[in-house]
């Protein structure tokens, strides 16, 4: 087996703008594909250098990990750019050879209504926002490596299994359906600037049957907040604010101690529903804690220098107990009615 390449700054802007220039050379999706195989797949030189990251010296793994990271991320944004021209000069082109009748009786549709759970996710985007902090996106079809890797995920977790996630074949691509919105996070900490404040809202997919409590597609928010001197107290104080926003000035918080790979220490967050169909009560709303400081390296940054905390909730989970929906298929089904009840805002 060849011996994994050095990493250098001349080895790594090599590797990209070769893959720049296949991708952007890809005539078509089909050549694209073989484009994303050969500069970002498991064999490309980028993964290689991603993988010789394990034998150089300690002292120079955040730099070096900052640099392979951000050329990945280079790398990706440009398929993705690619992607979408691609796909709009393709559905323009079967457009143009189609014909449309435009002599034909139109169609009068009754007015829809917008889903609850877009509504919630906004209103609670805008609460971020007057804080100061950003909104950020990210793909649905996320690589492996920000979906587990660079979130302190072992490779043995049960979370990359097959039976818990949704990979996309051939699985050696190690492209899956996101499992959380935490990707957004990992790339918002390779693309911005220190200090980084950001919510990540957005959908989520796992392999979980349909039933009144779960659905394979729901949505979350996540948020993530790396600065100097941030601790536990900034963190509560945060979810504090947001839950009085949500549940009003009478809702209160709680962490319980647990586990996540992600974070350390790590919390379950209970939020003091104060107006609860049948009483006020305590309800799991998330998960929450510091940032590991191995997901803190893994971007390039010293977790000796900054710190930080990250949170995430269910959407679904949160319009139920606030709204008293009983059965989550309620929001899948596709039924108007469901968000007509709710009117413009949730």
């Amino acid at each position: 087996m060849p011996d994994t390449p050095q990493i250098s700054e001349l080895a790594v802007e090599a590797a990209v703008q070769a893959a720049l220039a296949a991708i952007a050379a890809a005539p078509d999706t089909a050549a694209l594909k073989a484009a994303r195989s050969a500069h970002a797949g498991e064999a490309s030189m980028l993964a290689q250098l991603n993988a010789s990251l394990r034998d150089v010296p300690n002292d120079q793994k955040a730099a070096l990990g900052k640099l392979v990271g951000q050329a990945r991320g280079r790398v990706q944004q440009a398929i993705a750019a690619r992607e979408a021209e691609l796909a709009v000069a393709e559905e323009q082109a079967r457009l143009a050879a189609e014909t449309i009748d435009v002599t034909g009786i139109p169609v009068k549709q009754a007015v829809g209504a917008r889903h609850p759970l877009t509504t919630m996710m906004e209103q609670m985007s805008d609460i971020f926002l007057a804080m100061g902090w950003e909104v950020a996106e990210g793909p649905e079809l996320e690589n492996e490596w920000f979906n587990f890797d660079a979130l302190n995920f072992d490779p043995d977790h049960p979370a990359r299994a097959m039976q818990d996630t949704f990979f996309i074949d051939p699985v050696e691509r190690h492209l899956v359906l996101r499992t959380h919105t935490s990707p957004v996070q990992i790339r918002s900490l390779l693309e911005r600037e220190l200090p980084v404040y950001v919510v990540a809202p957005g959908r989520v997919f796992r392999t979980d049957e349909l039933d009144a409590t779960h659905t394979p597609v729901f949505h979350q928010m996540e948020g993530i907040a790396i600065d100097k001197g941030l601790t536990m107290a900034h963190l509560r104080g945060t979810l504090e604010h947001i839950a009085r926003s949500m549940f009003g000035e009478g809702a209160r918080i709680r962490l319980r101690p647990s586990y996540f790979p992600f974070t350390e220490p790590s919390a379950e967050l209970d939020v003091w529903h104060p107006t609860f169909t049948g009483g006020a009560r305590w309800i799991e709303w998330g998960g929450c804690g510091m940032v590991n400081p191995n997901v803190l390296r893994a971007a390039g940054i010293d977790p000796e220098v900054h710190q930080g905390f990250a949170f995430g909730m269910g959407i679904e989970r949160t319009l139920m107990f606030r709204n008293d929906v009983s059965d989550m298929r309620d929001m899948v089904e596709g039924d108007v009615r469901f968000s007509q009840q709710f009117g413009l805002v949730v």
